[in-house]
C-alpha cells in the first residue's frame, strides 16, 4: 500500500520587519500625543465662548474673569520644566499617567464648582496636570522621531493638533454654553481621559528613567514669581500703577523670577540649562512663541465678546463664528509640511506672523460697527491662516539643534513660552482694555471701546513676532544652511 503524504499548509506567524515595528510603534505614540495635546488645547480654548456665561453664573468681575484662563495657563507655564524634568527621571509613561490622572480629576471638580474660588483653583491644578503632560508629549515626539523630514511631519501634526484643537474648542464651548452647559466642556474630559490612559497604559513602552532629584523648589518659586507678575499687571488695570499691593506684587515676581534664575545657573543638574538660551534661533523661537501665542489668546478673549456684547450673537453663534478661522487654521496646517520643504522654516513663519498682524489690526475695526462677515469673518480668515502656519516652525526653530539630554527640558521651556506667552500677554492687554473702557458714558460704548483696544494691542503682540522672526530667526536658519 502506497503512503500518500498530504502537505498541509504551514501558517507561519506575520513578523515585521524591526523598520516596520518602528513605523508602528511611531504611529502608535504619535496617536497618543495627538489625542492628548488636542485635549489640552481643547481645555484651554473651550472655556473660551462659555467666559460671558462663567461671568454672570459665577458673579467674576470683568477684569477678575481673566483669571479663569490665567490660573490654568499660569500654573501650565509654571509648573511645565517641572513636569519636563520628572519625565527625564521618573520615566514618561509613569509621569503621563499619572499627569493624566491629576488633569481628569481637577476636571471633574471644575465642572461641578459653585463659586469662583473653587473654580480658579481648580484651574490651577489642571493647569498643573497639562504641565506635566505637554512637555512629556513633546518630549516623546523628538525621542522616537530622528531629525529631519520625519520629525518635521510629526512637529507638523503636532501644531495643526494645536491650531485645530484650540478653533474647534471656540466651537464645542459655544455650543455647550447656548445648548446645555458650559460645565459640559470640562466633564467631558473625564471619559476621554479615561480612554487615554488605558490606550497609553498598553502602548507606551516601559522605562525606567534617569533617576535624580526633582527641583520642587525651583518650581515653587519660578510659579510664584511668575504668579506675581501677573496678578501685579492685572490689578493695575483697577488699582492703577501706583497702588503699594500692584508695586509690592511685580516686584516680588521679578525678585524670585530672579532667584530662581541664579539658582538654575549654579546647579550641576539644573532644571532649566542655561546653555539652551546660547543660540540666536531658538531665543528668538522662544520670545516670537510668546508673542504668538499673547496675541492670539488676547484675540480669543476680545473676539468672543465683541460677537457676544457688540454683535449680540448668543454663544451657540459665537461659537459658529470662529469656524472661518478653524477652517483656515486646517487647511494651513495641512499645507504646513509641503510649505516648509518649498520655502524653509523661517520663511513660512514671517508669512504667518504678516497674515496674522493684518488680520487683527481688520479685526479690531468691528468694534466701530459693521455685519459679521465683513468684520469679523473676513479678518479671520487671515487670522486662521497665520495660526496654522506660526506653531509649527516656531517648534521646529526651538528643538533644532537640541541634544537627546536636554531635549526634555527644551520641550518643556517650548510650553513655558507657549502658556506664559498667553498669560502675560492677555495680563497685559486686559491693563489696556480697562483703560479704554474708563469715560464712557454708557457699558455698551466702554466695552465696545476696550474691545477694540484689545484687539489693537493684539496685532501689536503680532507684529513683534514679525520682527523677532525677521531679525533672530530667518537670518540664524540661513546662516545655518550657508554654514
Amino acid at each position: 500500500m502506497t503512503d500518500i503524504t498530504v502537505n498541509t499548509p504551514q501558517f507561519i506567524p506575520d513578523r515585521r520587519s524591526p523598520a516596520q515595528e518602528r513605523a508602528h510603534q511611531q504611529r502608535a505614540v504619535l496617536i497618543v500625543v495627538l489625542a492628548t495635546y488636542m485635549m489640552i488645547i481643547l481645555d484651554t480654548s473651550i472655556v473660551i465662548t462659555g467666559l460671558p456665561d462663567i461671568r454672570d453664573g459665577l458673579g467674576f468681575s470683568p477684569t477678575g474673569l481673566s483669571w479663569v484662563q490665567n490660573a490654568y495657563t499660569l500654573s501650565f507655564g509654571g509648573f511645565m520644566l517641572l513636569g519636563a524634568r520628572a519625565g527625564d527621571i521618573l520615566g514618561r509613561r509613569r509621569v503621563y499617567l499619572a499627569g493624566l490622572v491629576l488633569f481628569m480629576l481637577a476636571s471633574l471638580v471644575i465642572g461641578l464648582a459653585s463659586n469662583p474660588a473653587t473654580l480658579l483653583i481648580a484651574r490651577a491644578v489642571q493647569g498643573a496636570g497639562a504641565a506635566v503632560l505637554a512637555p512629556t508629549t513633546l518630549s516623546l515626539l523628538t525621542i522616537h522621531f530622528a531629525e529631519g523630514d520625519a520629525r518635521n511631519r510629526a512637529f507638523a501634526q503636532y501644531a495643526a493638533a494645536a491650531g485645530i484643537g484650540s478653533s474647534l474648542g471656540l466651537v464645542l464651548g459655544g455650543i455647550f454654553a447656548g445648548w446645555i452647559s458650559w460645565r459640559v466642556g470640562f466633564l467631558v474630559n473625564v471619559p476621554v481621559g479615561l480612554a487615554l490612559f488605558m490606550a497609553a497604559a498598553r502602548l507606551l513602552a516601559r522605562e525606567p528613567g534617569s533617576g535624580g532629584r526633582l527641583d520642587i523648589s525651583g518650581a515653587v518659586i519660578s510659579t510664584l514669581g511668575m504668579a506675581g507678575l501677573v496678578y501685579g499687571i492685572v490689578r493695575s488695570a483697577t488699582e492703577g500703577w501706583g497702588d503699594p499691593v500692584t508695586l509690592g506684587a511685580i516686584t516680588a515676581g521679578v525678585v524670585l523670577i530672579t532667584v530662581f534664575l541664579i539658582s538654575q545657573s549654579r546647579r550641576t543638574s539644573p532644571r532649566l540649562p542655561l546653555r539652551l538660551f546660547c543660540n540666536c534661533e531658538r531665543v528668538g523661537a522662544y520670545l516670537a512663541r510668546m508673542m504668538f501665542l499673547g496675541a492670539m489668546v488676547s484675540f480669543f478673549f476680545f473676539s468672543t465678546q465683541l460677537m457676544q456684547g457688540e454683535l449680540r450673537l448668543t454663544p451657540v453663534q459665537a461659537g459658529f463664528g470662529f469656524l472661518p478661522m478653524t477652517v483656515l487654521t486646517f487647511l494651513a496646517s495641512l499645507a504646513l509640511p509641503r510649505l516648509v520643504r518649498a520655502f524653509g522654516n523661517g520663511a513660512v513663519l514671517v508669512a504667518a506672523f504678516c497674515v496674522m498682524t493684518i488680520g487683527l489690526v481688520w479685526l479690531a475695526r468691528a468694534g466701530l460697527g459693521g455685519d459679521y462677515l465683513r468684520v469679523v469673518a473676513a479678518p479671520m480668515l487671515l487670522i486662521g491662516i497665520g495660526n496654522g502656519l506660526g506653531l509649527g516652525p516656531l517648534t521646529g526653530a526651538a528643538m533644532r539643534g537640541v541634544t537627546p539630554e536636554d531635549s526634555g527640558a527644551a520641550s518643556g521651556l517650548v510650553n513655558v513660552a507657549h502658556q506664559l506667552g498667553g498669560t502675560l500677554g492677555l495680563a497685559a492687554l486686559i491693563t489696556v482694555f480697562a483703560a479704554a473702557m474708563k469715560g464712557n458714558s454708557t457699558p455698551a460704548a466702554a466695552l465696545a471701546q476696550g474691545i477694540t483696544a484689545g484687539l489693537h494691542g493684539s496685532a501689536v503682540l503680532a507684529g513683534l513676532g514679525l520682527l523677532l522672526s525677521l531679525t533672530l530667526i530667518l537670518p540664524s536658519e540661513r546662516q545655518g544652511e550657508t554654514s
